[in-house]
Formats: C-alpha cells, structure tokens, sequence
C-alpha cells in the first residue's frame, strides 16, 4: 500500500544504523520506508518517493560481492542523499574514483563546512562540529559534475554535491543519523524538508490512526491472540490491536518461570486496568524443563522461544478459529537478529523473531515492528496509556534466563530476582530509574571468596548494568552515584543469601551490548 504521505526511501546496504536514517527523517514527521539495496526500481518508484537516501554499510565499493543495487535510479531526477558507502557508490557509479584511505577514519572528527547553502543550511556559522566516521575508503576523484562542499582534517571530500541544475545529488562521508553527529538531524532535515521539499505530515498520531486501519484489513472478523508480556511494547501493540478489533482479541500472558519478583502478581493488577479479555497460564515448569542445563545464550532463546509458540498454539485451541498472534516486535530486535532488509549482519536472535519455527499455526501481526523504544513509548501516550507502563524498563522475552548465565535452575532465579528486585527498588526511591534507559542484575557464573562473620565464603557474583540510550541501538554506561552503588550492593551483599560480592559494568553498546547474553 502506498502511503499517502511524502516518502523518504532508504536503501539499506547492510548498515546497522540504516533504520536510524529512516527514524530521524520520521523526526522531521516525513514518512520514511526502508527497503533493500537490491530492489527495483519498479518496487522504489511503487513508493512515489520524494527523495532516496544510500545507507552505509560493511561492504567496499571496490570489492567483489558488494551489495546489488539498481543503478537505474541515479537517472530519475529525485534528490539523492549517499552516505558514507552510499556516497562512495554515488562517486563511483558516475565516473569517480574511490580507494582504500591511507589512515582509515572511525570516531569523531571535525567538520568545515565549506558551502552551506543548502544540505548545511544554516550551520556554516556553526562548523567547525564534531561528526562521526566510519570508513576506510576514501573517494580519490570526484565524479564530473561534483564539488566538495565540507571537509574534515584527514577528509577532503567530506561531503560533496553535484553542480549540474537538474542532477540534485549529495554525498555525505560521516553519518549523521547517529546522535554523535552534533547537526546530523539538521542536516538529515535539510535535505529532507527543503530539498527534497517533503511535507511534514507523518506522525504518531497518523502512524496510530494508519496502523489501526491495516490491522482491521489484514484481521477482517477473525480472532487474535496477543501475546503480551507486560512490556512497553507488548503492552502498546495490545491497546493498538485493542482499539481496532476490540473484542476479537485476547490478551495471554504466558509465566515462563523467569520473570522478575512478583511481576506476575503486578501485572495481572495492571491488565484488569486495562479491559483486555486476559488470559494469564503458569507455564513456569515446561519452560524450565526445556531449557534442563543449558548454558549457550543463542540456544536459550531459541527454546525459550520455541515454548512461547507452543504454549500459545495450546492456548489458541482452548479459544478455537484463532488465526492471527499479536506480538510487539520492536525493529532493534529484527535488525540484530536477521538481515531481513538488506546485508546487515546478525548479532543475536530474540525470542520474538529468532526463535519461531517455520511451520507456526499462528499468522503474525506486529503493529511495531518499524518502530523504535522510545516512538513505540509516544505511541503509548497517545494511547492513553499510563506513565508507570509507558517508562517501563525494557525486559527482554527471555527474561532472567539470558541475565542468569549458565545453567537456569529455580535457585539461582529466585537468587537473582531477589538481587535484581533490590536495584530496581533503590533506582525509583532515589528517583534515578527515569534516568536510566535500562537496568537490571546479572548472575555470574563465578564463585568469589569472601569473609563474613570471620567466616571464609566462597559465594555468587552480582553484576550490575544501567545504561542510557535514546533507541537501544547504541548505550552509554550509567554513571550512577558512587554512593548509591555501595548501598545497593551493601544491600544486595547482606540480604541476598548466596552472594558475597557486586561489581557494576562500564561498558558501552558498542562494543558491547546491552544485555550480556
């Protein structure tokens, strides 16, 4: 279906901030759709674009296997943003020449805006700023028809544009999607808005009212199940699907055995709130017995999620004639776990699109499967949702079976729970919990010594992990108060028996990730 709002096409050639791209153009409240390198131009042209946009990617242009793409579309006469990948393909697609850079570039530079007429509109006055770069190719030549518009000390051809009146061309070598970038969506917004002259129409309230239409086109009178978790984003696709379908939906929620403390007994409060029909199934003891001992993180999400849709195809028959399963399917947990759009690279399977067999009875509908935490949290505002739902910390599908590393038994989940159920309690007395994107207690497969009492122990270690984060996609480690973490882990040390030691993690996604399994 073609929207009816000003589109921005992205082409991903395998970037891991390609829908970045896509989320700061929604910024500028300006549709955006995001579709492989390898599309056709019939396929680009179905989406009536105002402008396209070449993503990064992993690939040299100079290399053999680079992603396919359709050449076809640099004749079209549409506005066309390359950036860093895309911009090397843009040189060297036009008679350019690009080659490996004698000093590859990634992290922070500074940019010198040398034309600010249009793509740097407004931000000559402001350069130098800090840009962030990725590469290790450079474009040597520029193509025929080119000129430099901003450079950088390692850069010359830090971005450039074409000069011909009816070729609208740009190319950018630094990414500004990411928040490093200090102007990124300033630039983002200017080639957007003002070159690509797209009207600022699309918002999360046309988003809400378009998504409620498909989904009662797609559903017609069948029944749904939804799967729902009590998270955010379970949470928001449950009140969307609600509020189109209505009765047709029940809500299940499915106890895994590895939720946090008295989550179960909180969310069946919280659910009644709502006027879901919710069915909530203890299924504590089959999901443990499928995980038994084991200790590979991929292979605990994949039985995690195997037992989901088991547990929700029984559930289904109970009801009878269920044909569709709600989920709230974010798309960082696409991006990092399949390639679906274009040649990303797969950084770990969520139980939600990892672990789903081929053959499942159940059709899925995942209303937020574009959408990003924090849009999917003024979605739920716009829903009318309540703010202690709608701040929700993110709680992954695995739930502590991926923060419990090794073997998964009763013991150490309720040692964890316990643990975890301590940090949070303190973050939202102290009034830091807003203030974090994520946080949560982690089971360390190690033992310590330790004295207590005059007693030697050699007990469990708790780690400690509170990140900041706009998306999920990359995260800053918290720097929560010194204090603060003594008297969390003097807490934890003293009422959570079996462990005699806390360390708190300072590490960035990436090269980390957010989770640790």
């Amino acid at each position: 279906m073609v929207s009816c709002h000003d589109t921005i096409v992205v082409l991903d050639f395998g970037s891991q901030y390609t829908q970045l791209i896509a989320r700061r153009i929604r910024e500028s409240h300006v549709h955006s759709v995001v579709l492989p390198s390898s599309a056709s131009l019939e396929t680009i042209q179905a989406n009536r674009p105002k402008g396209i946009i070449l993503s990064g990617g992993p690939a040299s242009v100079t290399s053999v296997g680079r992603p396919e793409w359709s050449k076809a579309i640099m004749k079209e006469g549409l506005p066309i943003l390359g950036i860093c990948y895309g911009m090397q393909l843009m040189a060297q697609s036009m008679g350019g020449r690009v080659g490996r850079a004698k000093r590859r570039e990634f992290g922070r530079a500074e940019l010198l805006v040398q034309d600010g007429s249009d793509l740097f509109r407004g931000l000559a006055r402001k350069s130098p700023f800090s840009v962030w770069m990725s590469h290790g190719d450079r474009i040597e030549k520029m193509p025929p028809g080119f000129k430099p518009i901003a450079r950088t000390s390692n850069s010359p051809i830090a971005a450039m544009k074409s000069v011909n009146g009816r070729n609208r061309l740009y190319g950018l070598q630094f990414h500004p999607e990411v928040a490093h970038t200090t102007y990124g969506a300033r630039i983002l917004k200017n080639f957007v808005r003002h070159i690509c002259g797209a009207r600022p129409t699309w918002t999360m309230g046309s988003f809400l009212h378009d998504s409620i239409d498909r989904i009662r086109r797609q559903v017609g009178g069948e029944k749904v199940f939804c799967a729902l978790s009590g998270g955010v984003d379970s949470t928001v696709a449950a009140a969307m699907t609600h509020r189109a379908i209505g009765k047709q939906l029940t809500c299940v929620f499915i106890d895994n055995g590895v939720m946090r403390k008295h989550e179960v007994k909180q969310l069946k409060q919280a659910f009644r709130s709502f006027h879901f029909n919710c069915r909530m199934v203890d299924a504590s003891g089959q999901f443990l017995r499928a995980l038994g001992r084991t200790t590979d993180p991929e292979k605990k999400r994949r039985i995690i999620g195997r037992q989901f849709i088991r547990a929700f195809d029984r559930e289904a028959l109970k009801i009878g004639n269920v044909r569709y399963l709600v989920q709230g399917t974010l798309y960082p947990d696409v991006i990092e776990s399949v390639s679906h759009k274009g040649p990303s690279v797969t950084i770990k399977s969520h139980h939600n699109v990892g672990g789903l067999p081929a053959r499942m009875k159940l059709r899925l509908i995942e209303p937020l499967r574009e959408l990003f935490k924090d849009e999917v949290r003024v979605l739920g505002k716009e829903l009318g949702l309540p703010d202690d739902v709608v701040h929700r910390h993110p709680f992954p599908g695995p739930g502590l079976a991926i923060r419990i590393l090794g073997v998964v038994t009763p013991a150490r989940a309720d040692m964890l729970r316990e643990a975890d159920a301590v940090f949070i309690d303190e973050l939202k007395a102290q009034g830091l919990y807003r203030k974090t994107w994520q946080a949560f207690a982690v089971l360390l497969p190690v033992r310590t010594v330790g004295v207590m009492g005059d007693q030697r122990t050699y007990e469990h270690v708790i780690g400690l992990r509170a990140v900041t984060s706009v998306d999920g996609m990359t995260a800053d480690w918290a720097p929560l108060p010194q204090p603060f973490l003594a008297h969390v882990a003097n807490r934890i040390i003293n009422e959570v028996q079996g462990v005699n030691r806390v360390v708190y993690d300072i590490s960035s996604k990436p090269p980390s990730t957010i989770e640790w399994e």
